[in-house]
């Protein structure tokens, strides 16, 4: 058997394991990234969801610095192509209304292979795609090596690394590993949840999708064959153009094209990934527009937990499904102007690299998840039970995010849930499986519950908690320890934070200080540390206010109860009052009159204090 090392080995190439690889080499580690597909880029590349699903500030704060670069990097192209609107600072190639920014599935999986390709052409980083897991060697709670195998037959690989990532869709290195696992719904007795269910209910895993693209082709007829178990899938899904409801509690209805008063736009822009009108039209004739619907989510059975068999049953069900809605919007969804059926829909399968038109992989919503040393809950994030403008804070956050807890039930007697949440973070010890010590989860696998995964699995979530599994792995390895030991050692956790947030990783919500900021990284890091507080009930900082005395002091005394600064480094300065304990202490007493802002001061603070963070390292070790 053929063998491959490396430092770390990334199992899924989606968007939490390309972060993972892409901050891992970044920090110089040696990376595998195995992924079962022919494309990288998951939920917005090979499962076809390339409408991203962000926050309403992502524009300017809520993204890491690599998300922001995958980000920009689709604008760029796009804007080459336009003829309209491309000097928009936040041009959206579709135009959609549910998505800041849309793309073909192949333009970001090029964008994607761009940003590791540094990585790949020096051997940093090894791509196998179209590579699956077969098994794993565990020894002493440690994993010794993961066994792969092509998807179409071949010899099997040896991977062996110092450290695992579990990025894949459906958790599935976690089983080979033997540490335990969650899927489903958790009973209220063991979250504590106000909508979780009064038992647990493992099959309750969300619905999968396998999208699709279309264009709109005016006086022309694509009229695909009818799918298997279209009539039954018809009445039993149901294929229809309703979703949510309105203020009278009563569904709202779609229009394809027109839009129906009180929505917030037709179907086809619901998700439209091409606006031809913006570009030129020899390049785009005609909108191109992606169907993820409410129609082809596929609630028969889930992935997890069954037999191959009946994964694969599952996977042709939910395909036929997709091709039924299709047809069914082909020839008998309502027409706007009256009349039945678009026949005019063209499906495109060269967008989503298939041969039947419809995405490589199912657009996973939920996956196995570990049992975490810390667990998210609903009660954590959920804005009906967070009373001020950011969720339960965490002092080992190591990422940030913001979606509304979206449950798309499974089959049975489950419900569909929408719920608001609080700007909230992901704590280090979501990602810390219980069993494992050299394993991490990056991707929808960390320890949320059934609910809060609905809010964590977004595109920038999972990028970010990749990001952050990639750089735990890194920094273990530097400091040749555990994942689990830098997460029980205050100081090493804090190094592990000042390095993330000065590598562009958001850890805490100052919505008015993004990357671009000088006092980025300090203000990141102090907070985190507990050095600054939050106003309550304001998601800003205002950087550019004055400080004042009292704050600066607050601060100053903040930092030295964190460190301990006032015995262990200036004790004659602490017994007595007269003499300042901190270098720092004169620009507390006059900083407002010398024109000192708060972010400046941050700034000043932190630079005196990331020096001390290396030389107490040892005593908080």
């Amino acid at each position: 058997m053929h063998i491959l090392q490396s430092d770390i080995f990334i199992a899924g190439g989606g968007l939490g394991g390309c972060a993972a690889a892409l901050r891992a080499a970044e920090w110089g580690c040696t990376v595998i990234l195995a992924e079962a597909c022919d494309w990288i880029g998951g939920q917005a590349v090979s499962q076809g969801v390339s409408a991203l699903d962000e926050h309403e500030w992502i524009e300017t704060f809520g993204g890491t610095a690599s998300y922001y670069r995958f980000r920009s990097a689709i604008r760029r192209h796009y804007r080459s192509l336009a003829l309209q609107d491309k000097d928009n600072p936040h041009f959206n190639p579709g135009g959609c209304w549910v998505s800041r920014l849309a793309f073909e599935p192949p333009v970001g999986l090029a964008v994607l292979q761009g940003m590791l390709a540094p990585y790949l052409r020096t051997g940093q980083v090894q791509l196998l795609t179209r590579h699956g897991l077969r098994r794993a060697r565990v020894e002493r709670e440690r994993i010794r090596e993961v066994i792969l195998a092509p998807e179409e037959g071949g010899a099997e690989l040896a991977c062996r690394s110092a450290c695992y990532i579990d990025a894949s869709e459906l958790g599935d290195l976690l089983p080979l590993a033997g540490v335990p696992v969650v899927t489903g719904a958790e009973a209220r007795s063991d979250t504590g949840e106000p909508h979780a269910p009064a038992e647990a209910h493992p099959e309750w895993m969300q619905s999968f999708t396998f999208p699709f693209i279309v264009a709109y082709r005016p006086g022309e007829n694509h009229t695909i064959a009818k799918p298997p178990g279209y009539e039954e899938n018809r009445l039993h899904q149901p294929y229809s153009l309703a979703a949510g409801k309105g203020a009278q509690g009563r569904p709202l209805i779609y229009r394809v094209f027109a839009q129906t008063p009180g929505t917030p736009g037709s179907f086809w822009t619901y998700r439209r990934l091409i606006e031809a009108e913006k570009f030129r039209p020899e390049i785009y004739p005609h909108d191109l527009s992606l169907i993820n619907w409410h129609s082809n989510d596929y609630r028969g059975a889930p992935l997890v937990g069954v037999s191959a068999a009946a994964r694969r049953q599952a996977l042709a069900g939910a395909r036929a499904l997709s091709l039924g809605f299709l047809y069914w919007l082909q020839t008998e969804a309502p027409r706007d102007e009256g009349g039945l059926g678009y026949p005019e829909l063209q499906l495109r399968p060269e967008l989503m690299g298939s041969a039947d038109g419809l995405a490589q992989f199912p657009y996973i919503r939920e996956s196995r998840r570990i049992a975490a040393l810390t667990r998210l809950c609903e009660q954590d994030i959920a804005a009906e039970m967070q009373p001020h403008a950011r969720a339960r804070l965490f002092s080992d956050s190591v990422a940030i995010g913001k979606y509304w807890i979206d449950i798309h039930k499974s089959g049975g007697e489950e419900a569909d849930l929408f719920s608001d949440t609080r700007p909230f973070q992901i704590p280090l010890g979501a990602l810390l499986p219980r069993g494992c010590t050299n394993l991490i989860a990056g991707a929808k696998n960390i320890g949320t519950t059934h609910i809060t995964n609905g809010a964590c699995r977004l595109h920038p979530v999972e990028w970010a908690i990749g990001e952050a599994a990639g750089a735990l792995a890194a920094e273990s390895l530097r400091r040749q320890c555990t994942p689990v030991e830098i997460h029980a050692r205050p100081a090493a956790r804090l190094a592990l934070q000042l390095r993330m947030a000065e590598s562009g990783t958001p850890l805490f919500w100052f919505i008015d200080v993004g990357q671009i900021h000088p006092a980025f990284a300090a203000l990141q890091w102090l907070a985190v540390a507990g050095i600054i507080t939050a106003e309550p009930e304001s998601l800003l900082f205002n950087p550019e206010a004055p400080l004042d005395a009292e704050t600066a002091s607050a601060w100053l005394e903040a930092a030295g109860e964190w460190w301990g600064i006032r015995q262990r480094v200036w004790p004659r300065a602490a017994a007595k009052a007269e003499r300042p304990w901190h270098p720092l202490a004169a620009l507390a007493q006059d900083g407002s009159q010398k024109g000192m802002t708060r972010a400046r001061f941050a700034l000043a603070l932190f630079e005196s204090l990331k020096g001390l963070l290396h030389s107490l390292h040892e005593a908080h070790a």
